[in-house]
């Protein structure tokens, strides 16, 4: 006989799974804390816990079914995750996980599954909507401090990141989950009853995600687990002291053992065992076109080699090659102001930000004086060990995240140099001897398609070309054939045919496109995030679609009259 306390526990979760649950009514965008000058609370908080991480070297463990495993445990290596704006200063000693670590957050991956997709969603979702509330109270300022110390982010753009983004991606995955649940059948036969599960995959997700957005790492593992998978979880190298304090997060939010695997490492080694896997059912990725289009081609040659139980599904945001689009009649102040947002907050490290600008003769003196000018007043804020303990947090640039990315940005500086078809207008200078610094640079080419117009730097690199007033119509075309991308991209303009005529020509260049604002600040919620061509699937972040990649659909039928007969109607004489 079943005991007591399991029946109480069956007839508990009867309860729960037949309940008809909404999301609290209060789901809207986290507000963004300015952190002005006024704000002298947030300052102060922000700044014991910067110099709670400055204090010591964290050790970043994995954590497999809720155990954590130290790299002094056995043999394992370890990384060292270094402050970008001061890389002799080390973060956290971050343990890297061997092959046999794989293959055991899988097992751990598949052995919490059944137990947690059959957890009622209201429980699922409660874990998630306590994780936003305890990012934007409680663990406010530990996730601010770790995201600009390890990722090189000013306050205000952690802020945006770390904080808002994330409790909205956790938010309004709960309430656009909850609408998918509820899209059913809209028709019923006589004596019949047709019903839609949204069942998760079948096996377990492989989340790969980034080092500059730690919301975006928050969503590729968050929304897959919010219906009901489970994952495996590979950090950025350069972003695992803010991931793994996202996990701890997530688990004081009830998240249990085994439905979240975190195991940093060799990005080709975890891969290759996961991939390996015949329960692999999906991967959730954003990072380098080049690195997404392996996966890709490993995943189909698993398919074609009868390797998997389903098709695998493939989500993935890439690159871009993102532009800004001037009209003559655009407000110039407002294009200029625009563009450096674009181009240069977080020193150009995101997916989104404009690197090629297109101005026209008439006006491109002008915009250029005024760009160039304003770049000039911009402060570079110091994230080193001394420097934010006497508050020197004020800048709006810094650091690079790491030396291969400031390597790669100096010598496409360097090359341009050299170049007789581009001109440096404003920065062009570099330094290492303290942390990954490169200047703010602004390229003039004369050639509309030439390489810097195609070639995704991800740094505060922005190449501009001039072309004549009357072809805007033929500038469109252009910009739409010069690269491979198709992320997104923006039209300064108040003439509205210009607009409509950019919005038809532009329609596949961007995933996201904004007219008269940068090309950046896609909110969750308000602007579905992604983009087509070579920058990824297009399933858009923020939005509903995303939570139907990572469910499976059972349509059941129920009928309710019986058979007195085999023949239909017709078939009687």
């Amino acid at each position: 006989m079943l005991s007591r306390a399991l029946l109480i526990r069956q007839s508990k979760r009867c309860v729960a799974q037949l309940s008809h649950v909404k999301p609290p009514k209060q789901i809207t965008n986290e507000p963004v804390k300015p952190f002005s000058n006024k704000d002298i609370l947030d300052w102060d908080l922000l700044r014991a816990s910067i110099s709670k991480f400055n204090s010591a070297s964290l050790d970043v463990p994995l954590v497999i079914n809720g155990k954590r495993i130290y790299h002094n445990e056995g043999s394992r290596q370890f990384f060292q995750q270094t402050n970008p704006a001061k890389h002799s200063q080390v973060l956290a000693n971050v343990t890297q996980a061997s092959k046999q670590d794989v293959r055991d957050a899988i097992q751990a991956a598949k052995s919490a599954k059944e137990k947690w997709y059959k957890m009622p969603f209201y429980d699922r979702a409660a874990v998630f909507l306590k994780a936003a509330d305890l990012i934007s109270t409680k663990y406010r300022y530990d996730m601010l401090a770790a995201t600009m110390l390890g990722q090189g982010k000013n306050v205000y753009q952690a802020e945006i990141d770390c904080i808002t983004e994330l409790a909205d991606f956790f938010r309004f995955n709960v309430k656009y989950a909850t609408e998918l649940y509820n899209q059913q059948p809209c028709e019923s036969s006589p004596g019949v009853w047709n019903k839609a599960e949204y069942r998760p995959l079948e096996g377990f997700v492989y989340a790969v995600t980034p080092f500059n957005f730690t919301a975006i790492s928050g969503n590729l593992i968050g929304a897959p687990a919010l219906m009901g998978n489970t994952v495996v979880w590979k950090p950025s190298q350069a972003a695992s002291l803010s991931n793994f304090l996202l996990l701890t997060v997530l688990e004081e939010a009830g998240l249990p053992h085994g439905v979240v695997n975190f195991v940093p490492g060799n990005p080709v080694d975890i891969t290759n065992e996961v991939l390996a896997d015949e329960e692999f059912s999906a991967l959730h990725f954003t990072g380098s076109t080049a690195v997404f289009k392996q996966l890709y081609g490993k995943i189909q040659s698993g398919v074609v080699n009868n390797l998997y139980r389903d098709y695998p599904r493939i989500v993935g945001e890439t690159g871009g090659k993102n532009f800004h689009l001037v009209h003559p009649s655009a407000s110039l102040p407002h294009a200029v102001l625009s563009t450096l947002r674009g181009a240069f907050e977080y020193q150009g490290q995101k997916c989104s930000a404009a690197s090629r600008l297109y101005l026209p003769k008439s006006q491109s003196t002008e915009f250029l004086e005024n760009l160039v000018g304003t770049l000039e007043s911009v402060k570079t804020v110091n994230t080193s060990a001394s420097k934010i303990n006497g508050g020197d947090l004020h800048g709006f640039v810094g650091p690079v995240i790491h030396q291969q990315s400031f390597e790669k940005l100096a010598n496409a500086i360097e090359e341009a140099k050299k170049d007789p078809e581009l001109e440096i207008l404003c920065g062009g200078k570099y330094d290492k001897s303290n942390g990954w610094f490169v200047e703010p640079t602004i390229i003039k080419t004369t050639n509309p398609l030439h390489k810097f117009m195609s070639t995704e730097f991800f740094g505060p690199v922005l190449t501009v070309y001039e072309y004549p007033d009357s072809e805007f119509s033929q500038i469109c075309e252009t910009i739409d054939k010069t690269t491979a991308y198709g992320l997104t991209g923006a039209v300064f303009a108040r003439d509205r045919e210009a607009i409509i005529l950019a919005d038809e020509k532009l329609k596949y260049s961007a995933g996201n496109f904004y007219i008269n604002d940068k090309c950046t600040g896609a909110v969750v919620g308000q602007q579905w995030f992604g983009g087509a061509r070579m920058s990824g699937t297009d399933d858009k972040a923020g939005g509903s679609n995303i939570l139907s990649r990572f469910v499976s659909i059972r349509n059941v039928k129920e009928n309710f009259y019986e058979l007195n007969d085999f023949k239909y109607p017709s078939n009687y004489e």
